[in-house]
């Protein structure tokens, strides 16, 4: 698998070292940039959905439910990164000395913990069947998520962790052995789990009967802090964090005026009960894909968001003119012109969002937008690399 894997990588372009990648990084960091970074956001579905690079047929099920699978998905995935994905991108090309190991549940954590059914569709990621109706709402408000650690799906999960322990102990790929990581999740928003409880219902409702709406949303904020600081406990000790993260895709599906009224202060809840931060901080960051660039001068001025997580559509000039310099601001080609175009058009994409003036102020991360998807022709990630190195540069 690994000799198969480096023979399909692409030269690294222009043989940036890792050192060098190192200093963009840190220039980044340190507000004096040299050169937009690039960075492409993985997981571990470029592996099991890519036949080339999944050559036992490994299923998702079978991912989250047999630690040896698990394992050896992880320790591929970062294999790759390391050994490929490296060659196109400003991400360091030597591999770990150990493996990070983890119970991984994409993006159905949210919806399994408050009860939906995760389904494993073929040639897909897992995702959730709605399991709420309206009828259900009242119901839901008044249950009980004071003691998260009683749930089914976090036991099931923590079990899985022991598993996972268990079974890392006689694993070795190259030579290597790794580490099971403490069971973690984060939060993808009330809004869109709302949605992913109850499917376009939750809109209906959310239009015809607001203070219920907004109350279910409430709850699920509430349950979320509540889980997140359980699951914090079981391997140390829970404290707010420094900065304050979050995502909700879903509020691109609603009104301006609906998302700050009704939704933006449920935000501001989850924001101020997992950080120390204040809406005058700026240190929040946000990831929200989708048609939201309406959304994003709001969220900045009301909840003192400075870093944003951007996917698709977004004119990136036009977003730099309304943050400011000062915003930090990630993204890049759609991901299906990175699957399914030619290096060309790739590339001429990337040189259009360098040139848009999204570069101003030095806040800007060239990435996928967003997420890469599995069998994406590494030629067309050169040819975005070859770009960022030729017209990211701050003269």
């Amino acid at each position: 698998m690994a000799t198969k894997t480096r023979e399909s990588s692409n030269r690294a372009s222009r043989n940036v070292t890792d050192a060098e990648k190192a200093a963009v990084w840190k220039s980044y960091a340190d507000r004096r940039p040299t050169r937009v970074p690039l960075r492409w956001n993985t997981n571990p579905r470029i592996m099991l959905l890519n036949p080339e690079l999944n050559p036992e047929g490994y299923t998702f099920e079978q991912y989250f439910k047999d630690p040896r699978v698990t394992l050896m998905a992880q320790a591929r995935h970062q294999e790759y990164v390391a050994t490929v994905m490296s060659n196109v991108c400003d991400s360091a090309g030597k591999l770990p000395d150990r493996w990070s190991f983890c119970v991984d549940t994409l993006n159905t954590y949210d919806g399994a913990y408050f009860g939906c059914p995760v389904v494993y569709d073929a040639d897909q990621i897992p995702s959730n069947l709605p399991c709420m109706s309206e009828g259900d709402v009242d119901e839901f408000i008044k249950r009980d998520f004071s003691r998260p650690l009683e749930n089914p799906w976090v036991r099931e999960k923590l079990a899985f962790r022991t598993e996972l322990i268990k079974a890392a102990r006689d694993f070795s790929y190259l030579g290597r052995q790794g580490d099971v990581q403490p069971f973690n999740v984060w939060f993808d928003g009330p809004v869109t789990i709302a949605a992913v409880l109850m499917g376009a219902d939750f809109f209906v409702l959310l239009g015809s009967e607001p203070e219920k709406a907004v109350a279910m949303m409430r709850t699920i904020v509430d349950a979320a802090v509540t889980r997140n600081q359980a699951l914090a406990n079981v391997s140390g000790k829970w404290e707010k964090g420094a900065w304050g993260g979050m995502a909700d895709d879903s509020i691109q599906l609603i009104s301006t005026s609906m998302y700050e009224e009704l939704v933006l202060p449920l935000h501001e809840r989850f924001y101020s009960e997992i950080s120390t931060t204040t809406p005058a901080s700026a240190n929040r960051f946000i990831h929200l894909c989708g048609d939201v660039m309406r959304l994003l001068p709001l969220v900045h001025a009301k909840l003192g968001v400075t870093s944003f997580d951007t996917g698709f559509p977004v004119d990136h000039g036009l977003l730099r003119k309304q943050l400011g310099p000062d915003v930090e601001i990630s993204g890049g080609p759609h991901v299906a012109l990175l699957r399914y175009g030619t290096p060309e058009a790739c590339a001429a994409r990337a040189k259009e969002i360098l040139q848009s003036g999204v570069m101003e102020g030095g806040r800007f991360i060239l990435q996928e937008g967003n997420n890469l998807p599995p069998c994406c022709p590494l030629a067309n990630l050169e040819a975005v690399y070859e770009t960022c190195l030729e017209y990211g540069v701050y003269r």
